[in-house]
């Protein structure tokens, strides 16, 4: 994986982790479930993370069969 796609899965994992944990800390603490907009904010991270990964796979696939 180059070096700036590496950072920006970094980066990308690290956004996440943070929003998952502070919306963990709401529901144990205040029974809080978070809003829907913001699940879905968090389901387009991890997809944008998933077609970075994802990318960058394919075209290793493809290099490797020719």
């Amino acid at each position: 994986m180059s070096q700036t796609k590496r950072e920006q899965v970094i980066s990308h994992l690290r956004y996440l982790r943070q929003e998952l944990r502070e919306m963990h800390l709401d529901i144990n603490q205040d029974g809080l479930f978070p809003e829907p907009g913001e699940l879905r904010g968090m389901m387009a991270q991890m997809e944008a993370l998933l077609e970075l990964v994802e990318g960058n796979t394919r075209i290793q696939s493809n290099s490797e069969a020719a």
